[in-house]
C-alpha cells in the first residue's frame, strides 16, 4: 500500500471514530454509530497491517483471529449484570498494549533518541500500567474476588506517596538516556501505583473510576500514537481519553462529590459502601394481591429500577406488568438515575433489551417533578437512589447526591430481596414510611406474582 493509500486509509478511519461517537449519542443511532466504528476500527487495522508490517501478516492474522473469536464469545456470554467487569477489562487491555508498546519501542532503541520522544514514551509507560493494574483490580472488585469495600493498610500514605515520587523520578530518569532497567522499575512502580489507586475506593465510587481508568486508556493509546508517529492512534486515543473524562465528570456530579474525593477514595473522604448488616425497624409489607390492586387501580405509575432488577435479569417481566397496567388504562413512565445500576447507561440498556419505548425513560431532572402527580412509585431493586438521607442526613455517605423523588408519590412500593440496605451502607427511611409498603422476594419472581395479581382483577 502505498503512502497517499495509507493516509486516506487512516483519514477515513477517523472519520468513521468521530462519527461513531456522534451516532452514540442518541438511542436512535446507537446502533448504527456502533456499526461505524467497528468499520472504522477494522480499516485501522487493515491498514497498520499492510503498511507498519507486511511481514508480519500471518501472525497478526492469527493475533485478529484469535482477538476476535475471544471478544465474539463475550458479547455473547456476558450478561448485562457483568458489563462492567467486562468493560474494566477493556480498559486494561488498552493500558497494557500502550505501556508494551512504549517498553519495546525504548528496548529497541536501547533508550536513545529525542529527549520528547523519550518523554512520551516513559509517560506512556506510566499511565498504560496504572491503567492496567487499576483496571484489573477494578474487575476483581466488582466480580467480588476481593472485597467491594475500601482497603487500607497502616502506612498506606507514605507508601503511596513513595510510589508517585518514584515513578514521577524514574519517568525523568528515561529521557536522561538511563538503562532499560529504569524503564522497567518504571513499570513496576507504575503498576504498584495503580493497585494504590483503586485499593481505597469502594462501592459505587467502583464504576466511576471505570470511566476514569478508560479516559487514562484513551491517554495511553494518544500517547502511543505520538511515540510511533501514528495519527490515527492520537486521534483515536484523543476521543476515548477526552470522553471518557467527561462521563467521569457527570458521573461524579450525579453522585455529588468531587472527582479528587473518588480518585483518592478513603484518603479524601468516606466511600459510599458502609454497612451491609440488615435493620431490625419494623415496616409494612404485603402481598402480591394486595399491591397488584394499588397498581392496577392507579392513575399514574412511576417505576424507578435499580441494580437489584438487573441481577434478576427480570427486565422483561417487569415489561409484562407494565404493558398489563397499560391496558388498564394505568400511565407508566420509568425514572432512571444517572448511577442506577453498576455503569452509565445501565438501566437504559437492561429497559431497552426488553423493548421497553425509550420515550418512557425519563432523566432524573425531567420525572423528578412528575412525582407529585403520581399514584404509586414503584422501586425494583433500588435504594440509594431514591433514599431521603442524601439531603436530610449531614455527614451521611451519600449527602448532597441528587436523587429520585420518590418520596413524593401518593404511595411508595419497594421489591426488596431484604431489609439489607444499599452500598452507602445505611438505613433508608423512606422504607419505613406510613406511605411505604414492601414487597419481599426475587424481582423477578415478585413481578411475575404482580402480572398473575394484576390479570386476576
Amino acid at each position: 500500500m502505498t503512502a497517499t493509500g495509507a493516509s486516506l486509509g487512516y483519514l477515513l478511519a477517523s472519520v468513521c471514530f468521530i462519527v461513531a461517537l456522534k451516532g452514540l449519542s442518541s438511542p436512535k443511532s446507537a446502533r448504527l454509530g456502533n456499526a461505524i466504528g467497528a468499520a472504522g476500527a477494522l480499516v485501522a487495522v487493515v491498514v497498520v497491517s499492510l503498511v507498519a508490517r507486511p511481514d508480519r501478516l500471518a501472525l497478526i492474522l492469527l493475533a485478529i483471529l484469535v482477538g476476535g473469536a475471544i471478544g465474539v464469545i463475550a458479547a455473547e456470554r456476558v450478561r448485562m449484570t457483568a458489563m462492567p467487569q467486562m468493560v474494566a477489562l477493556f480498559n486494561g487491555v488498552g493500558g497494557a498494549a500502550g505501556a508494551l508498546v512504549a517498553l519495546l519501542e525504548l528496548a529497541e532503541t536501547g533508550g536513545r533518541g529525542d529527549v520528547d520522544q523519550l518523554a512520551v514514551a516513559a509517560f506512556t509507560v506510566l499511565i498504560g500500567s496504572v491503567t492496567f493494574s487499576g483496571s484489573v483490580l477494578t474487575f476483581a472488585k466488582l466480580q467480588e474476588l476481593v472485597t467491594g469495600r475500601p482497603l487500607i493498610f497502616p502506612g498506606m500514605r507514605p507508601v503511596a506517596a513513595l510510589a508517585v515520587a518514584g515513578a514521577l523520578a524514574a519517568g525523568i530518569l528515561v529521557p536522561i538516556g538511563t538503562p532499560l532497567v529504569v524503564v522497567v522499575l518504571l513499570a513496576f512502580v507504575s503498576l504498584g501505583l495503580g493497585l494504590l489507586l483503586v485499593l481505597p475506593v469502594g462501592g459505587a465510587d467502583v464504576p466511576i473510576v471505570i470511566s476514569l481508568l478508560n479516559a487514562f486508556s484513551g491517554i495511553t493509546v494518544t500517547a502511543s500514537g505520538y511515540v510511533l508517529g501514528n495519527v490515527l492512534m492520537i486521534v483515536a486515543g484523543t476521543l476515548v481519553g477526552a470522553s471518557g473524562m467527561l462521563l467521569t465528570k457527570l458521573m461524579a456530579n450525579a453522585m455529588g462529590r468531587s472527582l479528587v474525593n473518588i480518585m483518592f477514595g478513603a484518603f479524601a473522604g468516606p466511600s459510599t459502601l458502609g454497612s451491609t448488616v440488615e435493620t431490625d425497624r419494623p415496616v409494612r409489607s404485603a402481598g402480591p394481591a394486595d399491591i397488584a390492586i394499588l397498581l392496577g387501580y392507579a392513575r399514574k405509575v412511576i417505576v424507578a429500577p435499580g441494580y437489584g432488577l438487573a441481577v434478576a435479569q427480570a427486565q422483561h417481566t417487569l415489561r409484562d406488568l407494565t404493558d398489563e397496567l397499560e391496558r388498564r388504562g394505568v400511565t407508566v413512565e420509568y425514572a432512571i438515575h444517572p448511577v442506577a445500576g453498576r455503569m452509565p447507561g445501565h438501566m437504559n440498556v437492561l429497559l431497552a433489551e426488553a423493548d421497553v419505548p425509550y420515550h418512557k425513560l425519563k432523566e432524573m431532572s425531567v420525572i423528578n417533578p412528575e412525582f407529585r402527580t403520581a399514584d404509586v412509585a414503584l422501586v425494583v431493586g433500588a435504594n440509594d437512589v431514591v433514599n431521603p438521607a442524601a439531603h436530610t442526613t449531614p455527614g451521611s455517605p451519600i449527602y448532597g447526591m441528587p436523587i429520585l423523588a420518590a418520596e413524593d408519590a401518593a404511595a411508595i412500593v419497594f421489591l426488596k430481596r431484604s431489609l439489607r440496605p444499599g452500598f452507602a451502607g445505611i438505613d433508608n427511611e423512606l422504607l419505613h414510611g406510613p406511605k411505604t409498603t414492601l414487597l419481599f422476594g426475587d424481582a423477578k419472581d415478585s413481578l411475575a406474582n404482580l402480572v398473575a395479581a394484576v390479570k386476576a382483577l
